[in-house]
């Protein structure tokens, strides 16, 4: 059964589409919202995320061996992002962690918990661990940096230069909103995410997506850790410098009245509608006051102040990842 957050009845509310289906796009005025949410005001309901656990003496120990992020003494509290990467180093898995003390919560995008939790169970051998999917007991909600808003005592929290993520008890959701709100929509969420240039699973990526290619070399992987799975790509990569291909930041042409979808191509300007494609729209987004924006995977070699054409929109790009 699909799910639909208690927060889609709210006044005004849409839902969004895939991959934020379940929860809403917006409540009313797009703009109105981001504005609040770059204020530090109201909360995004991201309760269609999926929710992961990880117990047991051996659980931080354990996952430094599977995840590129350095977390064999992950300080209580502290926050962090990590891949899990395929034997060629393609990006499977992303997750957003924090340990309590006692266990390491994290969530990923919606309906990929049970694939992930499959590997984890796959590799857990004579290691004390347990790995279970909380997604049905407790939702994800993301707090603006600034918010004064105060989690319910004992909520574990992830605390991040760009807000908070709340790991909620589901049945206190529809409360927690009606006391701290106003509820925002995830196309607000996502819009000042694209402006700050952070990839996300299934968006940014593709099949064949490595982590340099992103920028999340550092944020998501640690260069300077043992041996895991992909390690052997990342460090050839690294060393060589020369992903195939690199985030870029586009300003769109803020006269059409729509903007590309994830997956239009892009071209080079000077070749014309027809020209070959050096890459593809991977998120669009109205920001409420740089105009119509977006991020796109392109080829490496395609020059940083090229100008460019989005699915048919004229684009100036910024770089993100450096050729």
């Amino acid at each position: 059964m699909a799910y639909s957050s208690p927060l889609l009845s709210l006044p005004g509310a849409v839902a969004a589409d895939a991959p934020d289906a379940g929860v809403a796009a917006h409540y009313g005025d797009l703009f109105r919202e981001q504005r609040a949410l770059a204020r530090g005001e109201g909360l995004v309901d991201l309760s269609h995320r999926e929710v992961v656990t990880v117990t047991g003496s051996d659980r931080l120990s354990w996952l430094h061996l599977l995840l590129t992020q350095h977390v064999s003494d992950l300080p209580p509290g502290r926050a962090t992002e990590s891949l899990i990467l395929s034997a060629k180093g393609h990006i499977e898995h992303a997750m957003y962690l924090v340990d309590d003390g006692t266990t390491t919560w994290m969530h990923t995008e919606p309906g990929r918990a049970a694939e992930l939790i499959g590997y984890l169970e796959s590799m857990v051998f004579f290691y004390r661990v347990e790995i279970a999917d909380r997604t049905a007991e407790f939702a994800v909600v993301h707090l603006p940096a600034g918010s004064i808003a105060e989690a319910p005592e004992g909520t574990v929290v992830r605390e991040t230069p760009h807000g908070r993520e709340l790991f909620l008890r589901r049945e206190a959701l529809a409360e927690f909103a009606a006391d701290h709100g106003p509820a925002i929509g995830v196309l607000a969420h996502e819009a000042l995410r694209v402006e700050d240039h952070r990839p996300r699973l299934g968006l940014e990526t593709d099949h064949r997506t490595i982590p340099h290619e992103l920028g999340w070399i550092g944020g998501a992987v640690h260069l300077q850790k043992g041996c895991y799975r992909g390690q052997e790509t990342v460090a050839r990569v690294h060393n060589l410098g020369k992903p195939p291909r690199r985030l870029v930041f586009l300003h769109l042409d803020g006269s059409d009245v729509v903007i590309p979808e994830h997956g239009a191509p892009v071209r080079l300007a000077s070749d014309g509608p027809e020209g070959r494609q050096l890459g593809f729209v991977t998120t669009s987004a109205r920001h409420h006051e740089l105009g119509p924006i977006a991020l796109a995977l392109v080829k490496r070699n395609v020059p940083v102040d090229a100008e460019l054409v989005a699915g048919g929109t004229a684009a100036a790009q910024e770089t993100v990842v450096e050729p």
